[in-house]
């Protein structure tokens, strides 16, 4: 690419998020880090910048629509335009709730995030995303989403039970297959790919990083590994797929 490739992540302020953008900083991309809060997102580049690896901060709501339109002016007005959308924001509210059981108010907090949220980022971001003459969008899924994986006994989220995460990363998932496709007839050079990160060992779910690592959880920077890597192919023209570091993922 001759242009200069800049990317947006959400919730980059922590975690797989902060570490995404980390190593794509590294990697000499223009990286803003969308927070929520916008003093937690300053730490986290004052906390970067003590590297010695520079990025960006913008305060970013996925859940509020105010927020992510202010965003998208701000980083228009920066820069101009947008390379890639690294769509990290999620959360989990229902996890281990019985489906018989199921509290109707935590799911529909998991689809404000991860599903409702990340439309509105995409949305708001799109017009930045066609200034660029190679643009991707990456949403960070799991293989939770995957109906496939649900029904398999072998899998390793077989035994997982969190219908409403599960099912808004399965609402994403579509969306990212139905956006990918809309571009494709259009020829935007726009590709839309999902990826899974695994169990990684951070504080999402409100989990302790320690604790997730005893259940088998995986270092922050496998769980990244195949986000940066696609973030990083500006070569790879496939789009609607679903994949982590061991390859092709079942919808």
């Amino acid at each position: 690419m001759n242009e200069k490739t800049i990317t947006l992540v959400t919730g980059g302020n922590r975690g797989m998020g902060l570490e995404i953008v980390r190593e794509l900083a590294k990697a000499g991309q223009t990286v803003i880090l969308g927070s929520r809060n916008l003093s937690k997102g300053q730490e986290a580049v004052e906390k970067l910048a003590d590297e010695g690896i520079q990025a960006d901060v913008v305060e970013l709501d996925v859940n509020n629509p105010e927020s992510v339109v202010k965003a998208a002016k701000i980083i228009e007005n920066k820069y101009g335009y947008l390379t890639s959308l690294i769509n990290n924001a999620g959360a989990v509210f229902d996890f281990r709730q019985k489906p018989s059981e199921i509290n109707l108010d935590d799911v529909r907090k998991d689809f404000e995030v991860n599903y409702f949220g990340l439309i509105s980022v995409t949305e708001n971001m799109i017009p930045l995303l066609k200034k660029s003459s190679n643009a991707k969008i990456i949403n960070v899924s799991s293989m939770m989403g995957s109906k496939t994986e649900a029904l398999n006994p072998e899998s390793e989220v077989y035994n997982a039970v969190a219908v409403g995460y599960q099912s808004s990363k399965a609402a994403a998932n579509m969306y990212t297959v139905q956006l990918a496709k809309e571009f494709k007839r259009e020829n935007l050079p726009i590709t839309v790919n999902a990826i899974d990160p695994g169990i990684v060992a951070t504080e999402f779910g409100g989990a302790t990083p320690e604790q997730v690592s005893a259940m088998g959880g995986k270092p922050v920077d496998f769980g990244v590994a195949r986000t940066v890597k696609l973030a990083t192919d500006f070569d790879n023209k496939d789009t609607a797929t679903f994949s982590n570091t061991h390859g092709k993922v079942a919808w």
